[in-house]
């Protein structure tokens, strides 16, 4: 199964594709980055264009996006949110099912502790996916982990289903 994850921004969305089920191996990751001061329509434009072109090019299975966090910045996860919205879209106009985990969720498979710090996740990463190096920047990490939980997830779900 080939998993494309991403970590939501309207200035940075880091994106990254694994494939496998227990051995998992890196297949390729990213940040699509943009000034801030570009229009967040122009950004979203763009967001989605890359966005199909890069489900188009890897051809993922499934696509596993981080849930914006709220916290005190209503403006910061509007704009997660806007990005989030526009990932699910490119997902959704291939056929591609879409899965949502929070960050506290992706932290808790990822490295086994729910409040890891970005540090934290970058190693697991590395680990998990047999780098020599952790992935630059924390955006692709993200990413990359936001792909490992839900690849966690789904042999979980597919354990359970085979012995009901």
């Amino acid at each position: 199964m080939r998993i494309l994850g991403i970590d939501p921004g309207t200035i940075n969305l880091g994106y990254g594709i694994v494939d496998g089920e227990e051995q998992v191996r890196l297949v390729h990751y990213g940040v699509l980055s943009f000034p801030p001061k570009t229009p967040i329509e122009e950004r979203l434009h763009c967001l989605y264009t890359k966005l199909s072109e890069i489900i188009a090019k890897h051809k993922p299975d499934e696509v596993a996006i981080e849930e914006p966090f709220v916290g005190h910045n209503i403006r910061s996860a509007l704009a997660i949110g806007r990005a989030q919205a526009v990932a699910i879209l490119a997902a959704a106009n291939q056929g591609l099912p879409v899965y949502y985990y929070s960050p506290a969720e992706v932290k808790q498979r990822v490295t086994n502790y729910g409040g890891s710090d970005k540090g934290q996740i970058q190693e697991m990463v590395r680990i998990q996916l047999g780098l020599s190096q952790p992935p630059p920047p924390s955006d692709a990490a993200d990413a990359l982990a936001v792909a490992l939980c839900h690849n966690q997830q789904s042999r979980f779900n597919q354990w359970i289903a085979d012995r009901s």
